[in-house]
């Protein structure tokens, strides 16, 4: 099958157009510096257009070129029309310049070096510039949207943190240290309910003494689980009467230091007054001076109510002095020895429960009874040959469901003694360091959540200028890829015009885009 020459395609690379052009002797290989007067003249020309929509539209949002030049002198053709001679020529100078222009576009091809030049600058460079712009924003938007999400997962556990803990002891968060002080008023109550069900623990601790008693000896079965059972009969007391077995006459307990933040303390301050205080300083007279009755002292002696030593010494009535005066006569009160009427100070005056040093000593005994009750547990539920309380005959035999009855109430006292508003509090009382590294912690907590809040702020507000930014190019990236496209139709076709009209293909141009 054969083709005609008119109908065989002629196909151009795009980025090889001008070399094409130049090696085809359509252009020269200096055209560039003829387009510079061209380019002047049209900045001159341009200067004086009529009013017309074609026209603006033409000079919109992309390069001006031959292809335009013509459609001006189409669109003169109609608005200068009344300059027309008899002789077909026009008299308006806008239709010269322009008309002087096309043929300076047409000496040696030169629209067509330009016309490609722009074409090969639009499809390499322009183009994908925008499009590299707007993939920039649209990314930039994808890291806002990952910081927001960031940022609000952060500032959600802060406040999560905070919350929790807030509510671990019971305060609102507003005041942290007035509330935390305000708080250690509710840990004599807690202690005592802890202790109300100590009394419940007395078969487990009967149970652990008589063990203790069959494995040892009587004697040191006396030395089991002391403090629990001492808490048991004797309730909370304070750790004077835990050591001497007596109540203090007084209690005298250390101040609580824990000092205020100036804001929260400001309230609370006591107002003394700026005013000075008078105290009826004034300066006496010789003879407004006090009388002390020491005048004549020394010229005087010192009645003794009547008691002459010396008479009586020589009477021998001295020996007849009764030295054997009772207590309650002479009215001298003495204090009874020991410890009886002593006044409880410092760590003495505090409880068991909130020594601690007491406290502590609690906790362990607890876990001791824990530990005992759990392999008691095992050894009743597990069929082992080996069973320590089997060996033993006085000891009681014991239910599954006794011992685990036990257990369950001394792990509820572990419990309650290990829960964290209770820590909370008692860390708080007898540490002041730590009230304040507690509330900084939260005050930290609450700056993160604001800090957090602010960033997604500010996210957010740059997502939105990308967005805009973004939407803004889309119009002129548009704009470029039509004119573009249009000017690779005329390229095209001009091309195709010097070859006897055969087909023109421009081979990864603005199409492939």
């Amino acid at each position: 099958m054969y083709f005609r020459e008119a109908e065989i395609p002629i196909d151009i690379h795009t980025g090889k157009l001008q070399d094409w052009l130049i090696s085809r002797r359509h252009v020269k290989k200096d055209w560039q510096k003829y387009i510079l007067p061209v380019r002047e003249k049209i900045n001159s020309a341009i200067q004086d257009m009529p009013v017309h929509e074609g026209i603006a539209k033409l000079l919109s949002g992309t390069h001006i070129n031959y292809f335009h030049c013509l459609k001006i002198i189409d669109i003169l053709k109609e608005t200068e029309a009344d300059s027309k001679n008899l002789f077909g020529r026009y008299g308006s100078q806008r239709m010269k310049d322009w008309q002087e222009i096309s043929k300076l576009y047409e000496r040696d091809n030169l629209y067509l070096a330009e016309a490609a030049s722009i074409l090969v600058r639009n499809v390499n460079y322009e183009v994908p510039s925008l499009k590299k712009q707007i993939a920039k924003f649209e990314q930039l938007q994808t890291e806002c949207d990952k910081k927001i999400a960031d940022y609000t997962k952060k500032e959600s556990t802060s406040q999560s943190e905070f919350n929790n803990v807030c509510k671990q002891i019971g305060i609102s968060g507003d005041k942290i240290k007035n509330e935390l002080v305000e708080k250690l008023k509710e840990l004599p109550d807690m202690y005592d309910k802890i202790c109300s069900k100590i009394v419940g623990l007395n078969p487990a601790i009967d149970l652990y003494v008589l063990f203790t008693k069959c494995i040892i000896n009587e004697q040191q079965s006396q030395f089991c689980l002391p403090l629990i059972k001492y808490i048991a009969e004797n309730g909370n007391t304070t750790v004077y009467e835990w050591s001497f077995g007596e109540p203090p006459l007084s209690i005298e307990p250390d101040p609580i230091q824990i000092e205020l933040d100036v804001e929260e303390n400001r309230d609370n301050q006591i107002d003394f007054g700026d005013d000075a205080i008078d105290f009826g300083e004034t300066q006496l007279n010789s003879e407004d001076a006090i009388d002390f009755g020491d005048a004549d002292l020394q010229n005087e002696e010192i009645d003794w109510g009547g008691i002459e030593l010396e008479n009586a010494e020589k009477n021998g009535s001295i020996e007849n002095i009764d030295v054997n005066m009772s207590l309650e006569e002479s009215g001298i009160v003495v204090e009874g020895g020991g410890n009886m009427g002593g006044v409880a100070k410092g760590n003495d005056a505090l409880t068991l429960l909130d020594n601690p040093k007491t406290r502590t000593l609690f906790i362990d005994q607890l876990m001791e009874l824990e530990a005992f009750l759990k392999m008691r547990m095992y050894e009743i539920s597990a069929d082992t040959q080996y069973n320590t309380f089997s060996s033993l005959q006085d000891l009681p035999i014991e239910s599954t469901e006794s011992v685990a009855s036990m257990l369950d109430l001394v792990q509820v006292s572990i419990g309650q003694m290990m829960e964290k508003k209770i820590n909370h509090l008692h860390n708080i009382k007898h540490s002041p360091r730590y009230v304040d590294t507690l509330a900084a912690q939260l005050k930290q907590k609450v700056t993160i959540s604001k800090k957090m809040n602010s960033q997604i702020d500010l996210t957010k507000q740059k997502k939105i200028e990308a967005h805009d930014q973004a939407k803004s190019i889309f119009p002129i990236l548009n704009l470029i890829i039509d004119k573009t496209k249009e000017l690779q139709y005329e390229i095209e076709a001009d091309i195709s015009k010097k070859y006897n009209g055969r087909p023109v293909n421009l081979m990864g141009g603005i199409k492939s885009l």
